[in-house]
């Protein structure tokens, strides 16, 4: 580990030198990555010197106790037990930190919802979760773009997609795929029984080009007029574009956009992930495995969550987490449920599972 770490501060020099160089004020490319791996180093390093300078003044401490003065061999004693402890506490916070990163952590996602099980409800159960990540995108400063959505006559959506682009998005959003159960009375129901809906969520990391290959000869692209709810139109072009991957019959649609180009980009953006996610489910099917790093298998048939309105009360059931602030989560107030299925991955990889 420490020759690890040695390396890593190695490399953390290197790139402050470089990025002082006046030729790389030149290569706004080159000065962009070296700063994105200089900050992806920058908390390793500053606790590794924090755990330098505490082995550090334990051995000064170590020397004073071998003084004549008394006074001085007392005061070495105590501040040598107050300081002990830190030396195991900070090895651990380090070898968290030296856990391999999901390569997908720092990346912009794109997040599809749907109404399933239980008709109107379960829409309006769809808008209400678009609502909460919106919150919480708010909260952590991140931008909401929809892409796509097919409004419910009763409220909700029956589908919605959208892009959530900022600062290690996939790492804080990327188990809340699968299903997500709501257990409430609905606006609708007259005897006042608690009924039981369901909506979908997949939460896919943006990819690169290099990491997906996509002949335009297997895609089939269609234009149309974008439509609200009911059919109205809502724009008087073609704007609308939905592209269809033939071989694997993988459809995306984009309308939000004015711009026919931009709709037909983001199509074709949201297809790659779809299609990068289907070639790496297809793979690990194949040999057997399941998603290595996540909470269970990250499948939208895969029950991760119900909100209990009644009881006000929210479960995870990967980790059997329960907490009692449904109102405030649905806020956008999620940080308590991610920092737990976080700190289960953290621990899932420590124990090389």
């Amino acid at each position: 580990m420490i020759d690890r770490l040695n390396r890593m501060v190695k490399r953390y020099n290197e790139i402050t030198d470089e990025l002082m160089s006046p030729d790389i004020l030149k290569d706004i490319s080159k000065m962009t990555e070296l700063s994105k791996e200089q900050k992806s180093l920058e908390a390793t390093v500053n606790l590794y010197g924090e755990y330098n300078e505490v082995l550090g003044t334990i051995e000064d401490l170590k020397e004073m106790l071998l003084d004549d003065d008394k006074d001085i061999v007392e005061m070495a004693h105590m501040e040598l037990d107050e300081i002990k402890h830190r030396v195991p506490e900070i090895e651990e916070q380090l070898k968290v930190l030296l856990i391999p990163k999901d390569p997908n952590d720092e990346k912009n996602v794109i997040v599809e919802i749907r109404g399933a099980a239980g008709g109107s409800e379960a829409n309006i159960f769809a808008g209400d979760l678009f609502r909460m990540y919106t919150k919480y995108a708010e909260l952590k400063n991140w931008e909401i773009n929809v892409t796509n959505s097919e409004d419910s006559g009763a409220g909700g959506f029956s589908q919605i997609e959208f892009t959530v682009n900022g600062d290690s998005v996939y790492a804080s959003l990327k188990h809340e795929s699968g299903g997500h159960r709501v257990q409430r009375v609905p606006q609708t129901e007259s005897q006042g029984r608690v009924h039981t809906s369901t909506a979908t969520v997949l939460v896919l990391p943006e990819v690169e080009d290099v990491e997906v290959e996509l002949d335009m000869a297997d895609v089939r692209i269609d234009t149309y007029r974008s439509s609200g709810a009911g059919g109205q139109s809502v724009n008087t072009t073609d704007s609308a574009v939905r592209v269809t991957h033939v071989p694997t019959g993988l459809v995306c649609t984009c309308q939000d956009g004015k711009s026919q180009h931009k709709n037909k980009d983001m199509a074709l953006k949201i297809l790659k992930a779809r299609l990068h996610d289907k070639q790496l489910q297809d793979r690990l099917d194949k040999e057997g495995l399941e998603r290595r790093g996540k909470i269970g298998t990250g499948d939208r048939s895969e029950k991760i969550r119900t909100y209990n309105y009644p009881q006000n009360r929210v479960t995870d059931h990967r980790v059997g987490f329960s907490l009692q602030q449904l109102d405030r989560v649905m806020e956008g107030k999620l940080e308590p449920i991610i920092e737990v299925l976080i700190s289960e991955e953290v621990k899932t990889k420590l124990e090389g599972k």
